[in-house]
């Protein structure tokens, strides 16, 4: 038998796991997966392009989130059987083996334990990202082409969907704006805290004469909304603009002014879709876009924090919350958790579950800390 202090552990880790197991409702998860793949085998499923997108969306997203807890308990089972049968044997190798195993799950189960945090009214939902450029100029507008990369190759990672609304293409390179949904379980509470401004610095490959550049972009998150969310936005209060979708470098993608552009009056925001071919798609895809970022800005006001779920920001100085630093040493690092990384080239390839996973732990400690002042 393995020893004492092994068997501890894992009696700690399937602990763990039944409580990480009832608080996500992992059978709840089962049943919805049965029903999403009875539409699924639906012979007229694709009749209706846009609720067989979100259907089998759902179902890969969700499946992938049972999959992950049902391999953890797996793997957690092997180890085991590996540590009694490597302690019986007296196999030294196999013992050091199933330690680095060890280690490798506890790392597994944190991160899946971060998921039990997520208990905020939106959290569970799917969510709607938005990035602007901010002070730089051409830097800025390939910085925040870098972070929309960055946060859909972190998607494709998890298996997750993402559905474009918008890319507004600047003249010389990269994006003025971009907006586009993660369909994913908990993609709101996870990805929520990365709202704010993010800033660069490097030697700017745009600068022929090689100097350093620092340059800004915020990110905007908030949650897409549900059909039992109650947010009217009267007709007179929206200004309707269309024109002509635009690729980098100016090109035409379309033929027609199908492009939609929609401005809340009262508030000022501002939200587009080019991604649909006909007007009226884009409209509609736009109409969400407003209605969630209204739905955010009213709870964030009904609770006095205008930066709340809208997390609304100047991409500037003085706000920024993470660095990513190429020049003259390379690290990023998030100025609220202290949580780093000396590689920048994998974060911007989508390695961020160590920013998520800190953050989110960040936030609850915060959250905590204001309620008992409260």
């Amino acid at each position: 038998m393995a020893g004492p202090d092994y068997d501890t552990q894992i009696k700690t880790l399937r602990a763990t796991m039944r409580t990480i197991e009832q608080v996500l409702d992992i059978t709840a998860m089962r049943t919805e997966i049965a029903d999403l793949a009875d539409q699924v085998a639906a012979p007229d499923l694709w009749d209706d392009q846009a609720n067989a997108t979100r259907v089998t969306g759902r179902l890969s997203a969700i499946q992938g989130e049972v999959d992950r807890f049902e391999s953890l308990t797996d793997r957690i089972e092997d180890l085991q059987i590996m540590l009694e049968l490597s302690a019986e044997e007296g196999d030294e190798s196999a013992l050091a083996e199933a330690e680095i195993e060890l280690n490798r799950i506890k790392k597994s189960v944190e991160g899946l334990e971060v998921r039990t945090l997520l208990n905020g009214e939106y959290d569970a939902r799917e969510a709607l990202v938005s990035i602007r450029a901010g002070a730089g100029g051409v830097d800025a507008a390939d910085f925040a082409e870098t972070l929309m990369r960055m946060y859909v190759r972190w998607a494709e990672q998890h298996n997750y969907p993402v559905e474009v609304y918008e890319t507004s293409y600047a003249e010389e390179a990269g994006l003025k704006s971009a907006t586009f949904a993660i369909h994913a379980p908990y993609a709101y509470g996870t990805l929520s805290v990365e709202a704010g401004t993010h800033r660069l610095v490097r030697i700017s490959p745009f600068d022929n004469q090689g100097r350093r550049q620092t340059s800004f972009a915020a990110v905007e998150v908030v949650p897409v909304l549900e059909q039992t969310d109650e947010i009217d936005v009267p007709d007179e209060e929206i200004r309707t603009d269309v024109y002509r979708s635009g690729g980098p470098g100016g090109q035409s993608v379309n033929t027609t002014d199908s492009a939609v552009r929609l401005t809340h009056i009262p508030t000022g925001t501002v939200v587009s879709c080019q991604n649909e071919k006909s007007q009226l798609q884009n409209k509609a895809s736009a109409m969400v876009v407003l209605k969630a970022k209204l739905l955010a800005l009213k709870k964030a006001e009904e609770k006095a924090h205008l930066d709340g779920l809208r997390g609304d920001v100047q991409a500037s100085w003085g706000d920024q919350m993470r660095n990513y630093v190429l020049n003259p040493y390379q690290v990023v690092k998030d100025l609220r958790t202290g949580y780093e990384v000396g590689n920048p080239t994998s974060v911007f390839d989508g390695d961020l579950d160590g920013f998520l996973e800190a953050g989110i732990r960040w936030r609850r400690g915060t959250d905590r800390a204001e309620a008992e002042a409260n």
